[in-house]
């Protein structure tokens, strides 16, 4: 019947996808201020040195034709309404391309790496998560927690010179440059990979370690189940619940590139050209960076809830949520 309200379900998706556009717009709210709040500005108007050799009149021209000497509420509302027609803007550090034909150039160097990257932290990070839990205070226990803790504690930039050091100066193992050559991706694969698998290790452990004191495990082991099938039938499906937690802000991050590891191995990828375009107050850029990242956590956050229901019935949606 017409008068009937939507179905419980639909109601919650309706629900979700209107909270995940309030968040975006507000998110584009925030960023658009804080950049336009930032001492400086583009083309290098605001620029003392380089207003003493540009003419008045120049500068003039450049905020007209950007539309940067209207009120940024204004600038906000054009930018929105372009926006929401599919074009974000032209780049004002890369000239001669729109936004979307420099996503459309760095994404595809990022994403695959990325991608690779967290496959390695959360596909090596569970199993030694287990491990270490299943056999704690000997030998696995002790070396996935120096793993969790360099992975916490090294920063991403010392990680990634010294592999540079050691690798391809002096061991000559890996190319050191020419984008694109086999084995070129390797370092950074695992660089980026390293700080992700420690937290997983950590998650994973903790939640594997609260499992095992469980009543449910101690009754399966009182009817003789061996270690091996209580680990995989009963201990994994729970293990890979805080893993699922970080899968989604882990991907988005890793996705969208690291501005260290791009410069450090000259990738000349999308996480680069947005610190650049934070640099030049590339605002179009800026705006579109922080709408995928954004847009990303939210995306892969609802298919992290989709795969909780997956391995856990209770948390599925029910007609009475």
């Amino acid at each position: 019947m017409s008068g009937q309200p939507p179905h419980p379900t639909w109601q919650h998706g309706l629900n979700r996808l209107g909270q995940s556009l309030l968040t975006l717009l507000l998110l584009s709210v925030l960023t658009f201020a804080v950049a336009h709040a930032t001492p400086g500005g583009p083309f290098g108007l605001d620029d003392p040195d380089q207003a003493a050799r540009v003419p008045l009149e120049m500068r003039q021209r450049y905020r007209q034709l950007y539309g940067l000497d209207q009120p940024i509420a204004v600038q906000y509302l054009r930018w929105l309404g372009r926006v929401l027609q599919g074009d974000f803007g032209v780049s004002y550090t890369y000239r001669n391309e729109t936004v979307q034909q420099v996503l459309a150039r760095t994404l595809p160097v990022s994403a695959p790496i990325g991608l690779a990257a967290a496959v390695l932290a959360l596909g090596a990070g569970v199993p030694l998560g287990i491990a270490a839990a299943a056999r704690r205070g000997a030998w696995p226990d002790q070396m996935a927690r120096l793993l969790a803790v360099a992975g916490s504690a090294i920063p991403i930039y010392v990680l990634a010179t010294l592999c540079v050091v050691i690798f391809a100066v002096r061991l000559h193992w890996l190319p050191l440059t020419g984008w694109g050559a086999p084995g070129r991706a390797i370092l950074p694969i695992c660089v980026l990979a390293l700080g992700p698998l420690g937290a997983v290790i950590r998650f994973t452990r903790a939640e594997t370690l609260e499992v095992l004191a469980a009543d449910y495990i101690r009754t399966a082991r009182a009817k003789g189940l061996p270690s091996r099938q209580v680990l995989g039938r009963h201990v994994l499906r729970n293990a890979l619940l805080p893993a699922l937690t970080l899968a989604g802000p882990l991907l988005a991050h890793l996705l969208t590139g690291s501005f260290f590891v791009e410069t450090i191995f000259n990738i000349p990828g999308v996480g680069a050209a947005f610190v650049y375009a934070a640099g030049d107050r590339d605002y179009p850029l800026i705006m579109a960076g922080a709408l995928l990242a954004g847009g990303l956590v939210i995306l892969l956050n609802l298919l992290v809830d989709v795969a909780y229901g997956l391995l856990d019935p209770r948390l599925r949606l029910t007609p009475t949520d």
